[in-house]
């Protein structure tokens, strides 16, 4: 007998599990609570092996035809200065979330899976259920409260397809997408309450006066209806074998997203998971041993890459210390390949 398997979470990595259980002929539910399309804060940049994930998976071709944009350059700004300009070691694809989750969600139900919308999950999460709803709120992390910010706007001329610009309370990244609209999202940190996000999202992600943020913006045709935003993120290194749930994407831990790998991550999570599931559906492993192994496999592919992110996250937030990691990258070949290959 053939067990199905539950995913609560429509997202990237949810999706994309649903997706490669049904290429394997799995019974899957996926709840959802929300709706297609819908806009997702993020930086809409897939960098690293999540690439890889896709194209084994069959999806890389369709959601290319679907409309992406490639990416092969990066930029780093502080304030008027530009400290580093690259080509990327290897080429990013940039594509909107409004376009991504219902292109992966249509996929998943052409193959046959069960997509309920509007559906929050009210029940436990034990045998045949996955959690892949996003990341686990929490209001406060080590002092600080971290939230994101993201907008769409035309009119934005980048000097390189992605561009990092570094202000006193985080970061903001300009990745070009297809079709001339540039996706503009920030991670910031407060020690207090930031109230009014919603109407004062502009004083965020439009960065101090003079910067080159600044000037970026100060022409920019924005798409309010684009405008999200979340609250409550811990980018504290998780592991999966310290869970007691089967976890995917962001459930299972958040890389910081100046590395890019947030995308990614949702993918190889659920291309790692997709194989102990379906031996689980075919009853060739128990729950708690399919969830053992793919926890497992999360931590092995995982755990470098967030130890060398949490260190370039820590450093970033110290001016002295972004001001030396920003003339290696500038300066080093060597250096700029090693903290990208280690951060992905």
């Amino acid at each position: 007998m053939t067990e199905s398997v539950t995913i609560v979470g429509g997202g990237l990595a949810g999706l994309t599990l649903g997706i490669g259980l049904r290429q394997r002929g799995v019974p899957v539910t996926v709840w959802e609570a929300g709706r297609y399309p819908r806009h997702r804060v993020c930086g809409e940049f897939i960098s690293g092996d999540g690439q890889n994930s896709l194209a084994r998976l069959g999806l890389l071709g369709g959601l290319q035809r679907a409309g992406v944009g490639c990416a092969g350059s990066a930029a780093f700004f502080a304030g008027k200065t530009m400290v580093a300009a690259r080509p990327l070691p290897e080429a990013a694809l940039c594509v909107s979330r409004f376009v991504l989750d219902e292109w992966l969600a249509r996929e998943f139900q052409r193959l046959g899976g069960e997509l309920r919308l509007d559906a929050r999950w009210r029940g436990e999460f034990g045998t045949g259920i996955v959690r892949a709803n996003g990341r686990r709120a929490e209001p406060v992390t080590d002092g600080w409260r971290l939230f994101g910010l993201k907008v769409h706007a035309r009119e934005v001329a980048l000097d390189a397809d992605l561009e990092m610009h570094f202000v006193p309370s985080g970061y903001v990244g300009l990745c070009r997408l297809p079709g001339g609209e540039v996706n503009i999202c920030g991670l910031f940190r407060s020690k207090s309450a930031v109230p009014d996000l919603a109407r004062r999202w502009r004083d965020w992600l439009g960065g101090p006066a003079a910067s080159v943020l600044h000037s970026r913006m100060a022409e920019a045709r924005f798409d309010e209806d684009s405008f999200c935003s979340v609250a409550g993120l811990c980018l504290r290194p998780q592991r999966a074998t310290h869970r007691n749930e089967c976890c995917a994407g962001d459930a299972l831990t958040m890389i910081p997203p100046v590395t890019g790998n947030g995308m990614s991550m949702a993918f190889e999570s659920a291309e790692l998971a997709i194989e102990p599931l379906a031996e689980f559906s075919r009853g060739q492993l128990t729950w708690d041993g399919a969830r053992h192994e793919i926890a497992t496999r999360c931590d092995k592919r995982f755990s470098p890459r967030l130890r060398w992110a949490a260190w370039v996250q820590r450093a970033l937030f110290q001016p002295p210390a972004r001001s030396v990691l920003m003339f290696l990258a500038a300066h080093s070949e060597w250096f700029w390949r090693g903290i990208f290959e280690r951060t992905r």
